[in-house]
């Protein structure tokens, strides 16, 4: 029997170093003014309370949606338009509690991008998304062209 050789520890990949953004970093269209420091504090101000808001939000929804869940088995004593309302109100609670995780999703994303640096590059095409577009929706990831062929499909 032959052993095998004893295999080399593997190095660790050397910590990868975090840029900080800052407002000349960021992209923008042409055209435009490149960010400022207070512009960019107050779009993070900005993404920071509607994650908050948002996170609490959810955590309410999923309390009800757990409560509603719980009483769909409940079907002593409920008619048919009771039940169905129910079904309707359980779907309904569902599809907003969706939308909110995604945009809660999309504020988690932005902020990531605005401290790697590449906050206001289109996720799609690599375009940038444009500073007016950041500063009326912090959290949009795409570029008008991309977001326009998207919502068309």
């Amino acid at each position: 029997m032959t052993k095998a050789a004893p295999t080399p520890a593997t190095k660790a990949a050397p910590a990868k170093k975090v840029r900080k953004a800052t407002p000349a970093t960021l992209v923008v269209l042409e055209g435009e003014d490149p960010w400022t420091k207070a512009e960019l504090n107050e779009v993070v101000k900005e993404l920071k309370e509607h994650r908050d808001r948002l996170t609490a939000i959810v955590g309410q929804s999923e309390q009800e949606l757990a409560g509603l869940m719980r009483d769909a088995g409940d079907g002593a004593g409920h008619d048919q338009a009771d039940v169905g309302a129910t079904s309707f109100e359980r779907d309904h609670e569902l599809t907003v509690l969706a939308r909110e995780r995604d945009t809660l999703q999309q504020i988690e994303r932005a902020l990531a991008h605005i401290d790697d640096g590449s906050y206001g590059v289109c996720d799609s095409c690599g375009n940038p998304v444009g500073k007016n577009r950041l500063m009326a929706v912090p959290h949009a990831t795409l570029c008008m062209s991309c977001k326009q062929r998207e919502e068309r499909r």
